[in-house]
């Protein structure tokens, strides 16, 4: 954990450095308990953001498997809280590490419902996890670059949590009980984007990709 933290400090140093400070809004909606923190995925380095944003609380996220075959990146990764996932062949580990841990170990999960930064389709393995974990999900967006490029014009950067919401563990996740939730959850993603900045609009950096992942 001493690691985790010595990386966060890093990690701020590097982002005030290039990008200028982080601003923060309704951490106070923030569990002491684990939880689940979704957002909607809009940069490769916002699962940084968010962690450092939601800081002393630590977190795994799930990171491609390729990532893990270069064994410095695999070792400083998974130091960082991340699990390898195999997304062309997935399996129980996928749901049994991140539930294990939110249930009986201290850090807690971001994860991201649409899966990928391409896609704004939500689906319904955070709240599987939740459900299982018995464990809150936490809405949350993030406002700022979402281009390399971008990261050095200090722009502002906000990360903004919203109120968490309860998964009933006695309902069945069937496809009507997952479109609501979904809808809870994208509403808490533009109120908050409305609550940052009515007039910022997210727009995909590599829009051409969305056919891939439709």
């Amino acid at each position: 954990m001493k690691f985790y933290d010595f990386l966060r400090s890093v990690a701020v140093g590097i982002i005030w450095t290039i990008n200028g400070r982080i601003h923060y809004m309704g951490k106070d909606n923030l569990p002491d308990d684990n939880y689940v923190l979704v957002g909607p995925h809009r940069t490769w380095w916002d699962p940084v953001w968010y962690a450092i944003a939601a800081y002393p609380k630590h977190f795994i996220f799930m990171a491609k498997i390729e990532l893990f075959r270069f064994k410095p990146l695999a070792w400083l990764i998974t130091k960082a809280g991340a699990f390898p996932v195999d997304r062309h062949n997935v399996g129980p580990s996928v749901i049994k590490t991140p539930v294990n841990e939110l249930k009986s170990g201290t850090r807690s999960l971001v994860m991201f419902p649409s899966g990928s930064r391409h896609s704004s389709e939500l689906k319904s393995g955070a709240l599987v996890i939740a459900k299982l974990a018995g464990k809150q999900i936490v809405p949350a967006v993030y406002q700022g670059p979402v281009t390399f490029g971008q990261l050095f014009r200090r722009n502002n950067t906000t990360v903004a949590f919203g109120k968490p919401i309860n998964i009933d563990r006695k309902k069945r996740l069937t496809d009507e009980v997952i479109a609501d939730y979904a809808q809870q959850m994208q509403a808490a993603f533009d109120q908050l984007d409305h609550d940052i900045n009515p007039d910022w609009h997210y727009e995909d950096p590599n829009p051409k990709n969305n056919q891939n992942h439709s």
